[in-house]
């Protein structure tokens, strides 16, 4: 073969090589990164992010006094498709919310029929004005002050979901989702895509509300998330009937573990 013909096919080979990573390099699923200063973030740590979509109208029914029941309510919900959580109320009654309609009228139809079908007793339509992301907008810290408290209305419960799925991390980013919808914004339901859907903070700039994301599991594979609510502490659910507690970031399991902090505003 001569010189040119040489030349040509390692240039061809050069260019299946370089098709086959811009097609399938992003083919494997996300992972993070353990390095809490990563160069290729934009603006020198700062990484955009959309913002999340506020909550729109949703269904409120329920008011248990025992945990488990509410717990056989949302799975009774969930296995019928519904995107159903329950929370602890301001009053300490365990209550059920699912939903996310663009109008009234979508969101009552959804619980009439449930309503006929004998699934759901009274309900009430949950208003997009009543959440705290719109009566506090434009008031970040107040905004931020508020997911704490929500997060601290969990506190010594024996934290657990109805549609458990432990390999998806639904315990422990359970409790940060029903603490970001309860106040209007629409956070993701597994640690992983939340974790994608936040703006990455560096470790020292945390700030309430954001939260800070694990790889408890080993490797590098987001399996755990927690709310930080300041002075190097994070609430979060450890796993299906412990109780959702206070931790410390700097605690050795959870330092060796980090994998990052996520902002949402």
């Amino acid at each position: 073969m001569t010189l040119a013909g040489n030349i040509t096919g390692r240039c061809m080979r050069g260019l299946v090589l370089l098709m086959a990573i811009l097609l399938f390099g992003c083919s494997a699923p996300y992972q993070g990164s353990r390095h809490h200063e990563r160069s290729d973030y934009l603006d020198h740590g700062e990484e955009s992010a959309a913002p999340l979509k506020n909550m729109g109208y949703a269904v409120q029914v329920g008011a248990f006094s025992y945990l488990d029941n509410a717990v056989r309510f949302e799975r009774l919900l969930n296995d019928r498709g519904v995107d159903a959580y329950y929370f602890r109320h301001e009053d300490g009654l365990f209550k059920v919310r699912f939903g996310d309609h663009a109008n009234y009228r979508n969101a009552r139809s959804q619980a009439e029929t449930l309503q006929r079908q004998g699934v759901i007793g009274n309900f009430f339509i949950v208003l997009p004005e009543s959440y705290a992301s719109h009566i506090l907008e434009g008031d970040q810290a107040r905004l931020r002050n508020e997911l704490v408290r929500t997060a601290q209305r969990f506190l010594g419960v024996p934290y657990r979901w109805g549609g458990t799925d432990r390999e998806n991390g639904f315990d422990c980013s359970g409790l940060t989702l029903v603490c970001y919808r309860l106040n209007g914004l629409n956070l993701p339901r597994v640690s992983r895509n939340q974790f994608q859907a936040g703006r990455w903070v560096p470790k020292d700039r945390l700030q309430k509300g954001d939260l800070v994301f694990f790889a408890t599991n080993g490797g590098r594979q987001v399996s755990h998330v927690g709310m930080y609510i300041g002075a190097d502490r994070f609430i979060h659910a450890p796993r299906t009937g412990q109780t959702v507690r206070i931790e410390k970031l700097s605690d050795p399991f959870f330092t060796r573990t980090y994998m990052g902090g996520r902002s949402y505003f």
